[in-house]
């Protein structure tokens, strides 16, 4: 009878029996386990089976109305030019047609794109777009326009603009490096030094070009990308009076000064160097509250307005559509700057917050330049109006941007949700990036509460 109410090891079975050590040791062992193995299936399953929903509709939203835009107003800005200079009214808007057509299909194969996957390809795409740069340079392939040397020809491949290439190629090698980099990103030596190792060949590479206004477009991305990636604010200062002292070494070409005498002064000049300046304010200020109406523009055609259908083209849109339609213009931009902040909010780790952050930062940044040249609030500088302007390289390449942002929103998670990378890559409570934290801090229970 005592040996059947007994353990195995003499300890009793009624209640109140406590197990021997054996026991316990076994017991803390197979909980330990289990846990282990809970935490590698929430892991396995954050990294292999990620919940995908519908992208953000208005970041597609916003590129395709700049798109049709941009498509309509280069016919309306280069008709009569065509027709003069080849007469074929088409000659400029059907190549555009074509890139447009081809940029929406590469935004629609990124968009369904593992934008993970450009971390595989960032370095040799960083490497690759870095050697385009420097062919541009042999005077066999490069074709010089306008004093700068900025098109690649190579046998008879259409023409090619490697500074917009570049750009994408440095936003994702920059994003996968500095995730990688995680909080080390605030230190001198492992994160302001390798910043510049990679940006500077950049450049200056599109500097030498000469192509100052690419090269600012390329800077404010790069450096909005390392703000976000949790630099301080000394370090940009540091690298300011870098810049400055730069310049002042390197110097600034002729018509690059005069560029700057006539921002100031554009009325100096008004039949040389101010005529841009002034044809572009004469556009915006005969469009009124309400415009012209379309192919009205009494400028178009680049007969009074050189590069209507390129750098100016913002010039002919508010003179055709007044202000009205220029306001349209930036409300799209607006919205997809609004698209993209959200979306590097709420992307799933860190590296596409990043990224969405430079693609964001990029493309409304080089929008806020074209539009400020235009309305001279900066001097001219000769870069597009992103999804508007006439040029092939700049629309397929924007594009594609275009659907990589569209597949990180695919993968977004809402505020407060668990993500798939570390805590310490975010919030400022670690000293990390300027993006919301992984998850939310864990609340210590209070002395009255059990733990």
């Amino acid at each position: 009878m005592i040996d059947a109410i007994r353990g195995p090891r003499g300890g009793k079975r009624g209640d109140g029996a406590r197990p021997t050590k054996a026991v316990r040791v076994r017991s803390s062992r197979r909980d330990a386990t289990d846990a282990t193995a809970r935490a590698t299936g929430r892991a396995r399953t954050d990294v292999l089976q990620r919940e995908r929903h519908p992208a953000d509709y208005s970041i597609l939203l916003a590129v395709v109305a700049l798109a049709a835009i941009g498509i309509l107003m280069v016919y309306s800005s280069s008709a009569m030019r065509a027709y003069i200079e080849r007469d074929d009214t088409l000659a400029i808007v059907g190549p555009q047609i074509l890139w447009g057509a081809l940029g929406l299909v590469a935004m629609l194969v990124m968009m369904h794109v593992d934008y993970r996957l450009l971390r595989l390809i960032s370095t040799p795409g960083y490497v690759i777009a870095v050697a385009l740069l420097i062919l541009v340079f042999v005077p066999s392939l490069n074709r010089v326009v306008g004093g700068s040397a900025r098109w690649l020809v190579i046998g008879p491949l259409p023409a090619i603009h490697p500074a917009e290439i570049a750009k994408l190629a440095l936003i994702v090698y920059l994003a996968h490096w500095m995730a990688s980099r995680g909080t080390k990103i605030k230190a001198v030596r492992s994160g302001t030094v390798p910043f510049l190792l990679i940006t500077l060949p950049v450049l200056a590479l599109v500097f030498k070009e000469p192509d100052l206004g690419t090269t600012t477009v390329i800077g404010l991305a790069a450096f909005t990308m390392f703000f976000v990636a949790g630099a301080r604010l000394w370090q940009f200062a540091a690298m300011g009076g870098l810049a400055v002292l730069a310049v002042l070494i390197v110097g600034l070409r002729g018509y690059q000064l005069e560029r700057i005498r006539t921002f100031l002064d554009p009325w100096a000049d008004p039949l040389g160097t101010g005529f841009h300046t002034i044809q572009g304010l004469l556009a915006l200020g005969l469009g009124g509250l309400f415009g012209s109406g379309l192919g009205e523009s009494k400028l178009a055609g680049g007969l009074y307005l050189p590069n209507a259908w390129n750098d100016f083209i913002f010039a002919i849109i508010g003179e055709e559509f007044g202000f009205i339609g220029a306001g349209l213009v930036i409300l799209l931009f607006l919205l997809l700057g609004y698209a993209g902040i959200r979306t590097a909010l709420r992307a799933p780790d860190t590296f596409g917050a990043l990224l969405a952050a430079g693609i964001t930062g990029w493309l409304c940044l080089q929008a806020f330049v074209n539009i400020a040249v235009v309305i001279a609030l900066m001097p001219v500088t000769g870069i597009t109006l992103p999804f508007i302007s006439a040029g092939g390289s700049s629309l397929i390449v924007s594009f594609a941007a275009a659907g990589i942002l569209l597949s990180i929103s695919r993968e977004t998670v809402e505020p407060g949700e668990r993500r798939t990378d570390a805590p310490a890559d975010r919030g400022r409570g670690h000293g990390g990036s300027h993006l919301p934290r992984a998850r939310r801090r864990e609340l210590a229970a209070s002395p009255a509460e059990p733990a």
